[in-house]
């Protein structure tokens, strides 16, 4: 019992137990230049393929990493399709553009530490149970920004 109490602490303590806000937010989400990677996760692209925005946020202070994850594995040997991007208006001649024509947003923001943050499928199930509540519909695309080490913000476009 005294572990298990313990074990409660700990994860209260790392932000285990903050709730995850949601908001309605009226505006266009972020255009975003990036990359996309196709291809089992353990290849060696993915992580050049983060790098190189990695590099980029560098010359581009006040930026956030986005993620869009088109298609995730199940396992090490299925195809993962991710687009690793920033919110720039104007995408250099290498990056790709993803811009969005929906008018709003669900913004869900996630604080805590890493290891004891909801999973995505929780946080997806979080926003569509919101949507369904307020009579929206959501297009199916769902943004991840990371914005510190210890707070994620999950991006809805609405239909």
């Amino acid at each position: 019992m005294v572990i298990l109490s313990v074990g409660f602490v700990i994860y209260d303590r790392l932000g285990g137990n903050n709730p995850v806000g949601i908001e309605l937010i009226e505006a266009q989400p972020p255009t975003l230049s990036g990359k996309t990677f196709k291809g089992q996760p353990q290849n060696p692209e993915l992580g050049k393929t983060f790098q190189s925005i990695e590099t980029l946020l560098s010359l581009h202070p006040g930026k956030k990493i986005h993620t869009i994850y088109f298609q995730e594995p199940g396992g090490k040997l299925d195809t993962l399709e991710v687009f690793v991007g920033l919110d720039l208006p104007f995408a250099p001649s290498d990056l790709e553009t993803m811009a969005f024509s929906e008018s709003r947003y669900l913004l869900a923001t996630i604080q805590g530490n890493k290891w004891v943050m909801p999973s995505p499928n929780s946080i997806k199930e979080l926003l569509q149970k919101e949507a369904q509540s307020k009579n929206l519909e959501l297009s199916g695309i769902f943004i991840d920004r990371i914005t510190s080490e210890s707070e994620v913000q999950v991006i809805a476009p609405v239909k």
